[in-house]
């Protein structure tokens, strides 16, 4: 697998190496690298079922590999207590695919849940900062909303308030897109970029959309049976000559993939 030195100069924010994960007699990862450049937007491909956000649980410490390493800020996360984990994780947000709100909270009330789990701010502090995050996402006006009120795509950004509101150095978005038209994935797609930005962050992001892919990689790495196949600039790999990547860009039922 190229790696972030051949392709590119950029520092890594984290890296998996020769990672193996099974639940079971399920082999999910099998020997699976992946560099993460720091403030870069990096998108996993992958098909359905194939373990990409079984990638984001490993960045995040929430699962462990069976062999390899997972390494954040050159740290090995795989050998420390889960106190030391937990000190990691406090730059790390995953935002989930189906943003996973409180039903019985407002907006405001999710957004500040980090915040009010792990600092010592005031709670004038706090609503300032779930202000800034809900800003951000052009939600303000959702502040005392309850999570049954929002469409779709103002969940997916609620979700992304509340991942990008103790202001963490990597984001980790899974399926942000996923079930939303075409007309909220463009807004999403934005809204993702406008973070990185606003965070001066890293993101990676899990997705099948592949215009939204592509508007926002800066590497693209794909995921096939267990392993990283290829990993290049969003460019390179658009116009890859790997049977495998050009197979799934083209979503052609002919070629190495099994259908």
């Amino acid at each position: 697998m190229p790696t972030v030195s051949e392709s590119s100069n950029g520092r890594l924010i984290a890296r998996m190496e020769n990672v193996t994960l099974s639940f079971g007699e399920r082999v999910v990862l099998k020997d699976c690298s992946l560099d993460i450049v720091e403030g870069a937007i990096t998108c996993i491909i992958g098909l359905s079922g194939a373990g990409k956000s079984t990638i984001l649980r490993l960045l995040d410490g929430l699962l462990l590999p069976n062999d390899g390493h997972v390494y954040v800020r050159g740290e090995d996360i795989c050998h420390m207590t889960e106190e030391q984990r937990n000190v990691v994780r406090q730059k790390i947000s995953l935002s989930f695919q189906f943003s996973a709100l409180l039903d019985s909270l407002t907006v405001g009330e999710n957004v500040a849940l980090p915040l009010r789990e792990h600092t010592r701010l005031s709670e004038a502090e706090i609503r300032r900062a779930v202000m800034d995050s809900l800003d951000s996402v052009g939600l303000t006006q959702a502040y005392d909303n309850l999570p049954a009120e929002l469409s779709g795509g103002m969940l997916k950004r609620a979700g992304f308030a509340r991942a990008i509101v103790t202001r963490p150095e990597l984001v980790l978005y899974d399926e942000p897109t996923t079930g939303l038209d075409p007309i909220v994935t463009n807004l999403i797609t934005d809204t993702i970029l406008r973070l990185r930005e606003k965070l001066r962050g890293t993101a990676v992001v899990i997705s099948h959309d592949l215009p939204s892919i592509f508007a926002m990689a800066d590497y693209v790495a794909m995921l096939f049976e267990g392993a990283i196949i290829a990993y290049d600039t969003a460019d390179r790999i658009r116009n890859s000559h790997n049977p495998i990547v050009a197979q799934f860009l083209e979503g052609s039922e002919f070629g190495p993939i099994p259908i």
